[in-house]
């Protein structure tokens, strides 16, 4: 048993190239030597099932796939620097806003998150084929393209003289989608690991690059978990030459479908007037004073005075009611086929003693059922006994329908919100529209309250806004993540596009806040604002004046807090950002306490005493409530003046039943 800290620096998380490499040497430990991979015995493990490297396969590929796969596969160099003072309620909230390139942001996050969220919207950035602003070895350029794609001679000369069947503009069409698809690819293996069993992605894209997206997201997320390919219809362009392409597309995948069948998940949103007739319904039994036929002339005046155009005329059946007052509509009772097991029995009105004939293939349900129907006054008796009667069917029990894979909404709606919100001086042209994001959101996580939402392409943060409105309207717990580059933008107030996703999260809390009524139960409406930097930790580089061993010791970045480094650990050894913290002061610094799991200290010039002092509190803190869950203690690698007393420090905890020591 060692008695010393093991770095943070050492552990790895899934889905990183050593990661990975383990995992392998578990499944097939004679195909993993002195680690690396023997690709032949690997192969000959796997039997028939393994292709051979020349094999031709179906799929997409283009220059710069597997510089895009293995970027994924990378782990996270940088961290997360915590900024209170840009946050709303930083102590409560468990939404979270990072700034920053999401590709490094989704790979630090991926240690803490893997399985835990449940939905992933995105709106990536269409290719309209300008420059992207993702420029971080994720993106070649046209020439460097060409030169991969065969399409340049050793000397950089493009080949397209004589003999070439290749035009110009489609070789700088190619480049231009080989570099988007390089910047899709490795962000949406990162987000798959991140993605719960039962979760759900949904891609916003145009026609551009939807036959590609859609073949790259079969290659992630496997054809066989594909779900839809939803229209939506936007508006008209008129002044189109050929057809108005008004449309976008919502490619929605699950993580597995399989899994989604086994629970019985059935996506259904309630119908278009449905609330609207139901609130009626108990107006027109009051009003009648509890009297069915009554309440029933009542509904049927009200739908006739609603325009023709009302989604309520499409509900205009329900005028029959329960005797306890439940609207209703009516359904046949008559048997769709024959079978021999059908009732046949006769049934007769109580009130008029009018008997009506057995149907052709019987009644629907068994005799009991049917006499119970009955007498609880669940049947519409008819004058002529030749019909018979039929059965009421209440209003709730039809309120849930399929979305339709087309639908259709104006986007000028979202301008006009977000202009509103910011006073009339909208930031963006084309926002998310929240109404469409809180629909989908609210269907696929089946009106989950406690659902997790990652949205790495968060633009003014319309996804964050959307999250707050479902659980203004129905209570609901669930949270949000928002990645969004720290990019530039040339407009009064603000200095980056991330400025922006933020100011319009204050505004939409406020302005759902201000709306709740004063006993409704509060609301997560704030946000805690991170942003993406280099590591807390130096990176050994060689200069000079890391060759100077003493200036060296101290291994930190100068100007970063202990809370700095709390992020980094808990990013490091896939501790989720919101878990609870508490903090006490021990020794002249700060000891953090996360959940009673993990503790953290991270001063300096810790002698022995100091040492010993520690060790104490945190014994002490510990046992104020004991749980059975192993507990960490993360120290600062360079915060002893001298390793005799950091090997005191770890003997001390051991001792007091600490089983897990690590350094940072």
């Amino acid at each position: 048993m060692t008695l010393d800290f093991e770095p943070v620096g050492d552990l790895t998380g899934p889905g990183e190239a050593k990661s990975n490499l383990d995992v392998l040497a578990r499944l097939f430990p004679d195909a993993v030597v002195d680690g690396t991979v023997d690709i032949d015995a690997l192969r000959d493990l796997l039997g028939e099932n393994a292709a051979p490297t020349t094999a031709e396969a179906f799929g997409l590929r283009w220059p710069g796939m597997a510089e895009a796969r293995r970027l994924s596969t990378l782990p996270a160099t940088g961290t997360l620097l915590p900024k209170p003072e840009e946050s709303v309620d930083w102590d409560n909230t468990r939404n979270i806003v990072i700034e920053g390139d999401n590709l490094e942001v989704l790979q630090l996050l991926r240690r803490g998150y893997t399985n835990k969220v449940d939905v992933i919207y995105i709106d990536p950035p269409y290719n309209t084929g300008n420059d992207f602003i993702y420029d971080d070895k994720r993106v070649t350029s046209q020439a460097e393209h060409e030169a991969v794609a065969g399409q340049r001679d050793e000397e950089g000369v493009l080949q397209t003289g004589k003999g070439s069947d290749r035009a110009q503009d489609r070789i700088a069409g190619a480049s231009k989608h080989s570099a988007w698809l390089s910047m899709m690819y490795p962000r949406l293996l990162v987000a798959h690991h991140l993605l719960k069993e039962t979760g759900v992605i949904i891609v916003a894209i145009d026609d551009t690059e939807h036959a590609r997206l859609k073949i790259l997201m079969d290659r992630v997320w496997g054809s066989e978990n594909f779900i839809a390919s939803v229209v939506w219809q936007g508006g008209r362009k008129n002044d189109s030459r050929f057809v108005s392409v008004g449309h976008d597309y919502m490619l929605i995948y699950a993580k597995s479908l399989g899994t989604l069948r086994q629970m019985d998940a059935r996506w259904r949103e309630e119908k278009a007037g449905y609330s609207a007739v139901l609130a009626q319904g108990k107006i027109a039994w009051e009003e009648s004073g509890h009297d069915e036929l009554a309440a029933e002339l009542k509904m049927r005046s009200w739908f006739k005075s609603q325009p023709k155009d009302s989604p309520v005329q499409a509900l205009g059946r329900f005028v029959y009611f329960l005797p306890d007052g439940t609207l209703a509509s009516d359904t046949d009772m008559r048997a769709p086929e024959d079978r021999p097991n059908r009732c046949r029995t006769p049934i007769s009105d109580p009130r008029s003693g009018i008997q009506y004939a057995v149907p052709k293939n019987g009644w629907f349900c068994e005799e009991s059922t049917l006499f119970k129907l009955r007498d609880e006054g669940h049947l519409i008796f008819r004058s002529d006994p030749s019909k018979p009667p039929r059965l009421k069917k209440p209003l709730e029990t039809v309120s849930g329908q399929v979305p339709l894979s087309v639908f259709e909404r104006q986007r000028t709606h979202a301008g006009r919100s977000l202009e509103e919100l910011f006073e009339g001086k909208s930031p963006f042209d084309f926002p998310k529209d929240t109404m469409v994001l809180s629909r989908w959101i609210s269907l696929v996580t089946q009106s989950d309250p406690d659902a997790v939402i990652l949205d790495f392409f968060a633009g003014s943060g319309s996804t964050g806004h959307a999250v707050m409105d479902l659980n203004a309207a129905d209570g609901g717990n669930r949270r949000y993540i928002l990645v969004q580059l720290d990019e530039r933008v040339d407009m009064d107030g603000y200095e980056t596009i991330a400025d922006i996703t933020r100011e319009r999260l204050r505004r939409a809390g406020r302005q759902i806040a201000s709306k709740q009524s004063p006993d409704a139960a509060p609301i997560d409406t704030g946000f805690r604002s991170y942003r993406l930097a280099s590591s807390n930790v130096k990176a050994w580089d060689g200069t000079p004046d890391q060759l100077n061993l003493l200036e060296a010791v101290d291994n930190l970045v100068a100007g970063r807090t202990a809370d700095d480094l709390l992020v980094e650990m808990m990013l490091r050894m896939g501790v989720e950002l919101t878990t609870p913290l508490e903090t006490r002061e021990v020794a002249g610094s700060p000891l953090y306490n996360l959940a009673g799991t993990l503790f953290a200290y991270f001063g300096t010039d810790i002698t022995i005493d100091r040492a010993n002092e520690v060790a104490k509190a945190l014994a002490a803190w510990r046992d104020e409530e004991p749980g059975d869950a192993d507990t960490t203690v993360v120290v600062r690698d360079t915060g002893f003046v001298d390793s005799a007393t950091k090997l005191n420090f770890a003997a001390a905890l051991k001792q007091a039943g600490f089983t897990t020591l690590r350094s940072i």
